[in-house]
């Protein structure tokens, strides 16, 4: 294991992503995105996702000069066409969107059509608590899960996620697959030759695997069984059905060459002071969460966390230690450095030694 300190990786991603086509002002809004993820150690959408972007900007499937565009439908309601371009893009605009919407009046609704994955949806969450809102950020994603009852790929590990600010306390951030665990995990457990538990997915003669390999070639597991099966199909309503971009099966995988991604978001931004004082609702928000805090633990719980919390802190944590890798990762992000001629990522030698 290595480790690479957040500043680091981002100059460094910003650098791949610019040599590969795309502009400066855009590069720098995905690297900082793919940061924020490994920061908040959800490893599986961070800069190990460069490659895969990059495989398919060579492929002719993602534009990387794409940029988004906005038609304003009504006062509170827009729609962005991200052009095939990256999805960080048209999730940022459409979020900023939405924001200066519920700004003036007090609530903003944007769908993006035409777009690409967005990495972790938490950071949109994130874009929408930094102006003070709350916020819902929907999308959809290409086949993984069976619908409920079925046994082939249908809908996608497609997260659900959600925030509000809060007053001295951590805000609150849900960001949650469908799914038992995110098909990114499983990516990453590939990559790093580990298995995975058992109740992940299914191979593709319907049996329970703890092989990535033959997890990807089969399905993933729902959680909490038909509910999670109807989340992803509320996920398809709300981002692929509504957006005019492809749902029902038809968004495609990531992975795939053969054609752009399709993939549709909807995203929400709400005043919080729209019923009560912003004074009061933080007030109210800091209650929730000393109390979630302060619930009776169970036998073997040393804390209990507020949703979000613990990524919250994990991010801390990496801001002084630095981001992990193992060599692996580090030797695929260096061969696209290499393809482009741009320098190899840094490591450091002691994650004491990572710049905040």
């Amino acid at each position: 294991m290595v480790h690479i300190d957040a500043q680091n990786a981002r100059s460094f991603a910003g650098n791949v992503l610019v040599r590969n086509g795309v502009p400066r002002d855009n590069a720098v809004i995905i690297a900082t995105c793919l940061v924020e993820a490994d920061l908040r150690g959800v490893d599986t959408h961070g800069i190990n996702r460069l490659p895969s972007y990059m495989a398919r900007i060579r492929q002719g499937v993602l534009n990387p000069r794409a940029s988004p565009t906005l038609r304003q439908v009504t006062p509170a309601v827009a729609q962005v066409d991200g052009h095939n371009g990256f999805g960080f893009l048209a999730a940022n605009k459409g979020m900023a969107a939405a924001i200066d919407m519920a700004q003036e009046i007090g609530i903003g609704m944007v769908s993006v059509k035409h777009s690409n994955h967005f990495g972790m949806s938490a950071w949109v969450v994130q874009q929408a608590i930094d102006a003070g809102m709350m916020s819902l950020v929907f999308t959809n994603s290409s086949p993984a899960l069976p619908v409920w009852g079925g046994k082939s790929k249908l809908m996608g590990v497609s997260p659900i996620a959600c925030g509000a600010p809060a007053g001295k306390n951590r805000p609150f951030i849900v960001d949650m697959a469908p799914s038992v665990a995110a098909r990114g995990k499983i990516y990453k457990a590939l990559r790093r030759g580990e298995k995975i538990p058992k109740d992940w997915a299914l191979d593709r003669d319907g049996k329970q695997t703890d092989d990535p390999a033959k997890a990807l070639e089969g399905v993933m597991l729902p959680m909490g069984g038909p509910k999670g099966s109807a989340l992803s199909i509320m996920m398809d309503v709300f981002s692929g059905v509504l957006s005019g971009s492809a749902f029902a099966g038809h968004v495609t995988n990531p992975y795939d060459p053969s054609k752009p991604a399709d993939v549709g978001h909807f995203l929400v931004a709400i005043k919080p002071d729209l019923f009560l004082s912003i004074d009061e609702f933080k007030e109210r928000m800091d209650y929730l969460y000393d109390r979630v805090r302060g619930s009776d633990r169970m036998e073997g719980i040393d804390r209990i966390y507020f949703p979000g919390e613990i990524e919250q802190l994990m991010k801390e944590q990496r801001l002084r230690d630095g981001i992990p890798l193992v060599e692996a990762e580090l030797e695929a992000l260096n061969k696209e450095a290499q393809c482009v001629g741009a320098t190899s990522i840094t490591t450091i030698t002691s994650p004491q030694k990572a710049r905040l």
